[in-house]
Parts: C-alpha cells; structure tokens; sequence
C-alpha cells in the first residue's frame, strides 16, 4: 500500500498555526502567567542590556567635548633626589617642544598644589593651579566676569576663580568680583576674573569649577617649588596615539630626571569599553536566570495540558493523526507562548529603560537594536528548549493508553 504524500496528508498550516492560539486561549489564566514568566525575563535581558547601552553612550558623551587631540602629561621627579637644574621642566621648554613636534599645535604648563584661599573672612582650601595663557586655548575656558589671564599677565599677581570656587568665597553681602582682593599663601592677588561652570573632564587632575588659577611664574609667591607636574597639549595628527608616544619620548629625553606618562581620551575610552563587555556578560547572565525561570514555567502549564488532553491526544492519534502532528501541536503552543511573551517583554524592558534614562537625567535614550535582538530570542528558544519535553511526553503517548488514562 502506497504511503501517503506529506505535502498533502496532515494538517494544513494555517490551522496548525491559528489552533495553538485557540487551545491557549482555553487555558486562561495559566497561559497569562507562563506568558508573564517569559515577558519579564526578556524584558530583565532587554532593560539591562540597554542600560549598559545607555550608560557607555553616557560615558563616551563625557569625552566628547574634550576632543581626541587633548593629552595630559604628568611629569614626576624620578627619585627622591634632586633633578639637575639642566633638567628641571619650565615654561622656556614649550618653544622647544613644539618646533620638535610639529603635530602638536598648544602646549599649557601647570603647576598643581593644594593651598588655603582667605577672602573676607572666608577661607575655601583648594588647589591652585599655575599655567601659562595656552591653557586658556586648550581647555576653552569661558569668562563669566572679568577677564581671562594674557601674556601680559605672565608673572603678576592676578588670579581667576573657577565657578565653584567663586561660589564659596562669595557671602550674601559681597559676592566676589572682578578686582577683589584674595590670598594666597603669604601673598594678596586680585581676582581679574571668574569663569563660567565646566563640565568635569576625567582627564585632569583637577576640577576647573574649583580651581584658583593663577600665572604659572606666580607660583613661587604661594610655594617655594613649583615645579611644572602637568602639561596639557593638543595633537592635530590622525594618529593621537603614535603622537603621544613620540611627545612621551621627547619629553623624557629632554628631562631624563623626570618619569613622564601621558593619558588620552583613547586610553580612557578603552577601558570604559572592555568594562561595559564584563558588565553585559553579567547582565546576560542575569537576565538568562530570569528566562530560566519563565521557561520553568511554560514547561510546567504545558505538561499540566498534556495531562488533561490525554484524550484528545488518544482521540487524534486514534484517527490516524501522525506522532509528529501531536508534537508539533504542542510545540507551537510553547512557541506561541514565547514569541508573546517575547513581545510584551520587549514593550516591558524598553519602557523600564527609558524611565531609567529619565530618573538618571541622562542626556539622550538610544535603543540598542543589538539587544532587543538578543532579548527576543533568547526567550523564542527559551519557549522551544522547556517546550519540547511536554511535545514530545504527547507524541510518545500509545492511543489506547491515553483513552484509557483519560
């Protein structure tokens, strides 16, 4: 007897699709809950990961203004002794570096320390930075009254106070202003200006919205050293790494006394990456703890309709019905489950992220697709892997013991 040709015998596809969400549908309230197990895993794998999304671009958001070409150079003595006066670092040496160097294009020396600020009866301790003008050009400071430091500023006693720290000097009565007296050390200076709030730059070692800022040659009115420990250059090659090297390796021959390490914003923004790829592995690994869950569950309701349609499934088999009809019906109902919960979980997880987004004041909410892709799916073969037991528990079923176990 010739065997029947698939392509004809058997249920047709549009009813072995449409009669999952029929017999569903029949389940009620169990179906909703293994639809909410699997909703919530995904939309756990989907928030998360998102976050992690969002959280980098936050990240990379706070390099962007500084631009890829800034460098900061921090120049130590290399021992305890003192360095040759040949070799100690000052503002002479900038010409020199720049006309070995031709892709940098400024060059800002500081001298960095910590000291107490006294004006009018207030006392603020902060760090006073010593720098030559081109600090201005490479940081983009932005007066808010007064002026900015010049050229002709070089070793007077004037002094510019960042947004904070005018701020904090300031009383109800007499907030500073452009021509105030401030000491420094043992020495008065007067405030030619403040400038306008900075967004912080991880780069530097020091906030520019609480720094005191003064003419580097200054420096050695407020300490008896002061020696340049930082220097802020700006590169206009293509390359900023090669640059850096080739600036770590000028400066160390022109100061062999001096340990010299450069940063960039290249270096930081590695880091961040290589730490947001450990952060989504553990979010991964979270949110696959949720989907096992949610898959626990389909599982369970499916074996429980397994359980009760013993015979039907008797019945069908009974009828000529093939094993792999029997299985593939309850299959596609684990299956239905999952791509519902799928899609709710997506809805869920998205609308979590941007409520996290919005409570943090993070700048903007971007939707990474890589991650409603990961979550959808994981949860679609999540359905499929705690589904199949229970499709094939039925296909394995002999008709004349389901009808009698009915």
């Amino acid at each position: 007897m010739p065997k029947p040709d698939s392509a004809i015998y058997g249920v047709r596809l549009s009813q072995r699709l449409l009669e999952p969400l029929e017999n569903l549908q029949l389940l009620g309230s169990r179906a909703v809950l293994a639809l909410l197990g699997i909703a919530v895993g995904c939309g756990v794998v989907i928030a998360l990961l998102n976050i992690g999304h969002n959280a980098k671009l936050q990240s990379l958001a706070i390099f962007k203004g500084m631009g890829s070409e800034l460098m900061v150079v921090h120049v130590q003595p290399a021992s305890d002794s003192q360095p040759s006066i040949r070799h100690i670092p000052t503002a002479r040496d900038s010409p020199k570096i720049l006309e070995a160097l031709p892709d940098f294009q400024t060059l800002a020396l500081l001298a960095v320390t910590a000291a107490n600020a006294h004006i009018s009866g207030r006392t603020l301790h902060t760090l006073i930075v010593g720098a030559t003008p081109e600090l201005t050009k490479v940081l983009n400071l932005q007066i808010n009254q007064g002026r900015l430091l010049s050229n002709y500023d070089v070793s007077s006693t004037y002094s510019i106070l960042g947004w904070n720290a005018a701020i904090s000097l300031s009383t109800n009565k007499k907030p500073v202003a452009p021509g105030a007296q401030i000491q420094l050390g043992d020495y008065l200076f007067q405030v030619a200006g403040t400038l306008q709030a900075q967004e912080p730059n991880p780069l530097l070692p020091f906030t520019i919205d609480d720094m005191v800022l003064v003419p580097l040659e200054s420096m050695r009115r407020i300490v008896n050293s002061s020696r340049i420990n930082t220097i802020l250059a700006q590169s206009n090659s293509e390359q900023p790494q090669a640059a850096a090297a080739l600036l770590e390796k000028h400066l160390q021959s022109l100061w062999p006394d001096h340990a010299v390490h450069i940063q960039t914003p290249q270096q930081l923004l590695s880091g961040i990456t290589q730490q947001s790829r450990l952060f989504s592995g553990l979010i991964i690994g979270l949110g696959g703890i949720s989907l096992l869950v949610g898959g626990v569950g389909i599982m369970n309701v499916m074996l429980m309709n397994v359980a009760e349609r013993r015979q039907e499934i008797g019945i069908r088999l009974a009828i000529a019905a093939r094993r792999r009809d029997i299985a593939y019906l309850f299959l596609l109902e684990a299956m239905a489950l999952a791509v519902m919960g799928s899609l709710f979980g997506m809805l869920l997880g998205t609308g979590a992220t941007w409520v996290f987004s919005f409570l943090s004041a993070w700048e903007s909410f971007s939707l990474s697709p890589l991650s409603i892709l990961i979550g959808m799916l994981s949860s679609i073969l999540t359905g499929l892997f705690f589904g199949l037991n229970p499709a094939l528990s039925a296909a394995r079923l002999r008709p004349v013991q389901a009808l009698r176990d009915a």
